[in-house]
């Protein structure tokens, strides 16, 4: 066991390739997984729901010959149903909800090869940018359990982190995976709009700002694991559009010279902490160094009315979810159904005028036509993840007369993230600089509308030269 709990911290792709070449069998490497969640998820509290009998049943039958054959994995418990396990979305309004069908993206894990151990923790709904629901109670940072993992994702990236799985399922709507990559020092690609499916339940969410992918270990995991789930479904109401050749293929592949505008500064105004700006300030360094042009650029944003549009839209579509599955459970939601927070982000317009609404997607339209014109100039825009390090839990959490409070203080933590999922463009927290305290804090890199390829290229340049792989949060042992 000593030897394979070695192999915890070797990505997805050598996983898989242990397993084809029978030097491990699948099973072991799902025991391995197993007893390690079982040591470390009393400290970090990732894991919410073990899915161990039917992870050892996949690991011993046939298994489809995908590129992650064999390999463990966690899927995130939001929106992702697996049937016949419950989905809690985070919320004691779920505790008992069980889904009688696999989402698509659950259908293609699967066909990958992928054995799914559990479910990680998520915040209700994955409403806020930390994983505190009051369900779980908080997962820790593996770096500091005094200090949240982010969120939505922030169960799915502190397996990660602490070794648990190579690789984990997230979702992203307004940061969701870059941002427990940035706490957790993992790396975490946003697709494109609409790369993934989010069938058959959703056509779309949140106005198209949700997509879903996953937190890795590395570059290349997630290049690959993006082949093997993207595409449309049948009826999806939009799609990326197709890349040219298979986003492995541009791993390693030559970036060419890239054109890199890069910021410090917020377009919301909010203060940026010295060791985010100073992050970015190495990555635009070291990129200029690897031969790419970059030049100290912001575009032109209206950050108040982006700000404003966003939680518009954001929290209305929360409240038709939180709706539709209530007519699903058939149960009415109340009050105490759900944490102040949520019910209060649910009332903040209720009934909800159609007129605001279309507006702040008519304010979106427009914030993707300007960063599509400032993209006419630049290959890459590059800016910190979030504005702090790494917070201490219990920071967003708002008073009992006062439920919205916590909105305000998660608008000084994510002014960087929101906008790519505004633009639907493809973005990634790549982890290349750790604090003073030894706290990681991630660098946002965005791309074109579609260009993954452009990223996963620069992505593998920067692993190259400055390589994460080897580092190791205390709780990991």
């Amino acid at each position: 066991m000593a030897k394979l709990d070695d192999l915890a911290f070797l990505d997805a792709t050598s996983q898989a390739e242990l397993v084809r070449r029978r030097e491990v069998k699948p099973i072991e490497l799902v025991d391995a997984a197993i007893e390690r969640i079982e040591r470390l998820n009393p400290t970090i509290n990732a894991v919410v729901t073990p899915m161990y009998e039917q992870a050892r049943t996949a690991a011993t039958t046939a298994l489809p010959t995908g590129p992650f054959s064999g390999v463990p994995f966690l899927l995130k418990d939001l929106f992702a149903s697996y049937a016949g396990v419950r989905m809690t979305s985070g919320s004691a309004f779920l505790r008992d909800y069980v889904p009688d069908h696999d989402s698509e993206l659950v259908l293609r894990l699967k066909r990958a090869g992928l054995i799914i151990l559990g479910k990680t923790n998520t915040p209700e709904f994955g409403l806020v940018p930390t994983t505190e629901p009051h369900l779980f109670g908080p997962s820790r940072n593996p770096w500091d359990t005094s200090r949240t993992p982010g969120g939505s994702s922030g169960g799915s990236a502190a397996a990660v982190a602490a070794g648990m799985v190579p690789m984990a399922h997230g979702n992203d709507g307004g940061g969701s995976i870059r941002m427990p990559a940035s706490c957790c020092g993992v790396f975490g690609l946003k697709p494109t709009r609409a790369r993934n499916p989010l069938g058959p339940d959703y056509g779309e969410l949140t106005h198209m700002l949700v997509v879903d992918h996953a937190l890795t270990r590395s570059v290349r995991d997630s290049a690959a694991l993006l082949d093997a789930t993207s595409g449309p479904a049948m009826g999806n109401p939009c799609w990326a559009p197709p890349p040219a050749r298979p986003f492995l293929e541009e791993v390693g592949a030559d970036p060419g010279h890239l054109r890199i505008a890069f910021t410090t500064r917020a377009a919301t105004s909010v203060t940026v902490h010295p060791d985010c700006v100073n992050a970015v300030k190495e990555a635009a360094a070291l990129c200029s160094g690897l031969g790419h042009e970059v030049e100290e650029v912001m575009p032109d944003i209206d950050g108040d009315r982006l700000a404003q549009a966003f939680v518009t839209v954001f929290s209305a579509t929360h409240a038709m979810v939180i709706t539709d599955i209530a007519n699903r459970i058939g149960r009415e939601v109340t009050p105490h159904d759900l944490e102040p927070f949520t019910w209060a982000l649910c009332q903040m317009d209720n009934p909800p005028c159609a007129t605001t609404y279309l507006l702040a997607v008519s304010s979106m339209h427009h914030l993707s036509r300007d960063i599509a014109n400032f993209f006419s100039n630049y290959d890459i825009w590059l800016s910190p993840t979030l504005a702090e390090p790494p917070v201490p839990l219990g920071t967003f959490e708002s008073l009992p007369d006062n439920p919205t409070l916590g909105l305000f203080r998660m608008a000084q933590f994510m002014p960087f993230t929101p906008v790519c999922n505004m633009t639907g463009q493809p973005a990634m927290s790549v982890p290349l600089y750790w604090n003073a305290e030894g706290l990681p804090i991630g660098t946002q890199f965005i791309g074109r509308f579609g260009d993954e390829a452009t990223l996963f290229r620069l992505a593998a340049q920067l692993e190259e030269a400055r390589p994460w792989a080897d580092r190791r949060p205390p709780v990991s042992a």
